[in-house]
């Protein structure tokens, strides 16, 4: 047993709407530490909450809750007035990072490349919307991850539709423009930009089911840019990332267009783990496996302390 790092409590489950995923990569990350001879412990908050974990007395906790309630501040905050060390990004960039629509606004300020995006309401006009941002276009809940809620619009009439769908999973919707292309992903790891993943789905649509159940979705390793665009990638998804203040390990999705441009997406401070998941196989593509993985991630949390 190392005693170097002291008791970690995996944090994993939560009550967000991406519970099953975090289950999962909880359980792989949990594995991993304990293979490594580190003393690890896995809690689910929905059981117990903050007082349960108090209860175990950790000397760091590796945040692998997906979502609202893990990923968005809130349990950040809790644990920075509890004084545990937790891996990853701070409280507001943690918030940040979970507002889509938010961090687009600190992009643009900053005039980095993002798609145009408008806010949705139940009285939206709907045909302004799709004259400013043309057909097709995707609209996604503002504060949910692993594409939950997400629609790609064709025509006017199902742009309301769409809404009203996003509405089920978050109050805040917003409709974005479609940028035709090819999907990056790309993960950093401390000061590390982890080389780049170009994601290829058949059904033409990177969603929940072509994420974490379908064995079709391939993932290209190396990504297919030449070295002087992929080092053109890395480093605008560092400054993306360090934008809205994120630190320790996270992930930025890009859109190519036709023209080779690169779009920035959205930012994920608390990527999945799983077996399907995209950080591990960059990771591994740099001669980083996943238990030396996990061990990297957890360092942040001391870093941090």
């Amino acid at each position: 047993m190392r005693d170097d790092i002291g008791r970690v409590v995996v944090l994993y489950g939560g009550r967000s709407a991406e519970r099953e995923v975090s289950l999962k990569s909880g359980a792989a990350v949990l594995a991993a530490l304990k293979r490594s001879g580190v003393e690890a412990i896995g809690y689910d908050p929905a059981d117990g909450g903050l007082v349960g974990l108090e209860a175990l007395a950790p000397d760091r906790v590796f945040i692998a809750l997906h979502g609202r309630g893990g990923e968005d501040g809130t349990l950040q905050g809790a644990l920075e007035l509890l004084g545990i060390p937790y891996t990853g990004s701070g409280v507001l960039s943690s918030a940040l990072g979970m507002d889509k629509q938010r961090t687009k606004l600190v992009w643009q300020a900053l005039g980095l490349p993002t798609p145009e995006s408008v806010m949705l309401g139940p009285e939206a006009d709907w045909a302004a919307v799709v004259e400013r941002l043309g057909l097709p276009l995707i609209v996604k809940p503002v504060h949910e991850g692993s594409t939950l809620g997400i629609s790609i619009v064709d025509s006017r009439d199902a742009l309301e539709a769409a809404y009203r769908d996003a509405a089920r999973f978050d109050a805040r919707v917003m409709a974005e423009r479609f940028v035709k292309g090819e999907e990056y992903t790309v993960s950093l790891l401390a000061d590390d930009v982890l080389p780049a993943i170009r994601v290829e789905v058949p059904s033409g649509f990177y969603d929940y089911e072509a994420k974490y159940l379908s064995n079709d979705t391939r993932y290209h390793l190396p990504c297919g840019l030449s070295a002087e665009e992929e080092a053109e990638l890395a480093a605008l998804c560092r400054v993306a990332f360090e934008a809205i203040g994120a630190e320790g390990w996270g992930r930025v999705d890009v859109m190519r267009d036709g023209e080779g441009r690169f779009w920035l997406i959205e930012v994920n401070t608390v990527p999945g783990m799983t077996d399907h998941s995209l950080v591990p196989q960059s990771a591994a593509h740099a001669g980083i496996d996943f238990d030396a993985l996990v061990l990297c991630i957890l360092a942040t949390a001391e870093e941090r302390h």
